[in-house]
């Protein structure tokens, strides 16, 4: 359902998609001016950075899906270099969540045993001596590797780069530069633009391990866990996202079934990537040369915890998937 709109005549594929992008550069330069004027203020200037984020997220993924109504040499460059924005601003932010989530799953675990302690050792006790030193370990990792990341979203805010990112997306707050294809009828081009990506998603999601993921926890899975078997399932995550602002774009912004789902979905895929990123961080600290046999089983714990919680947000995400994929969504050919 495309956006009612009172004036005489059928809508173009610009007059919708022009609104859309103004929006989206509007909330970027507001962000960025509370950002700036949040200076020490580390929770307005995250809040502030996240909202950069969220903003750069949904003008990227839009200029993505409908690529073929904007002018490509403006673009596809404004695009990557909104990728490498919201990379780098996010670095910080997922580090510090990734400490604390390590550091709840430490405490947590402390008091109870998951896989057999070391030689001559109770798990109790060896948890209890393991898991201070293994924390200890993890803060200086990952704060060091955040306080690097800081810097570096620093020197981006300050880089001429940045800057030309920032002047590319005020002249979109006024102007789209849009192609000739979006002089077209809206219902015409937008919707088969969006089943793409919808159909990209689905795509993805069918070459998931769906039946493996019909349980929250999940034996054959951990005994293959790693970076080989989460890639596909960050995939989907992305796609998820485009697919959600492609429906922004059609909807623009107006409630629709399947909306609450979508969300929960991309959640559920969040708790993985999160996940799978926590249990990688432990996994290298416990690669540490000389680290105590306590301190590498209490990682040891911590790593099976968080590939337990990767398994138990697949199978939230295939809970949610599943009714939402009984309709399965047209095949469409790219425009």
């Amino acid at each position: 359902m495309l956006r009612h709109d009172t004036s005489p005549g059928p809508e173009t594929a610009g007059d919708v998609l022009s609104p859309y992008l103004h929006a989206q550069a509007g909330e970027f330069l507001r962000s960025l001016r509370l950002h700036r004027e949040a200076g020490s203020d580390n929770d307005s200037a995250e809040e502030a950075a996240r909202a950069l984020r969220r903003a750069a997220r949904r003008i990227s993924g839009t200029l993505h899906t409908f690529r073929p109504l904007l002018d490509p040499s403006w673009a596809e460059p404004l695009r990557t270099e909104l990728a490498w924005l919201s990379a780098t601003l996010a670095g910080e932010h997922a580090l510090a969540a990734r400490l604390a989530r390590l550091l709840d799953g430490l405490q947590r675990l402390s008091g109870a045993a998951q896989v057999p302690p070391p030689h001559g050792a109770s798990a109790a006790g060896a948890l209890a001596v393991g898991a201070a030193r293994a924390g200890a370990l993890l803060d200086r990792q990952l704060t060091l590797a955040r306080t690097r990341a800081h810097s570096a979203a620093l020197q981006a805010l300050g880089s001429s780069r940045f800057h030309a990112v920032a002047d590319a997306v005020a002249l979109l707050a006024s102007e789209v530069p849009l192609s000739g294809s979006a002089a077209a009828y809206a219902v015409e081009v937008l919707p088969p633009a969006a089943q793409l990506a919808e159909q990209r998603l689905a795509d993805a999601v069918a070459a998931l391990p769906l039946a493996r993921a019909a349980h929250p926890y999940n034996a054959e899975a951990l005994a293959q866990s790693g970076e080989a078997q989460d890639a596909p399932w960050h995939q989907v995550r992305l796609l998820l996202r485009l697919h959600r602002y492609a429906q922004e774009v059609l909807r623009t912004g107006l409630p629709h079934e399947g909306d609450d789902r979508l969300l929960r979905a991309g959640r559920a895929l969040d708790r993985h990537r999160d996940a799978a990123e926590a249990a990688a961080a432990a996994a290298a600290a416990a690669r540490t040369p000389r680290i105590a046999p306590a301190t590498a089983y209490a990682l040891g714990v911590l790593h099976a915890d968080q590939r337990h919680e990767v398994e138990a947000a697949r199978f939230a995400f295939q809970q949610v998937w599943q009714p939402m994929a009984a309709v399965t969504p047209a095949p469409v050919t790219a425009p």
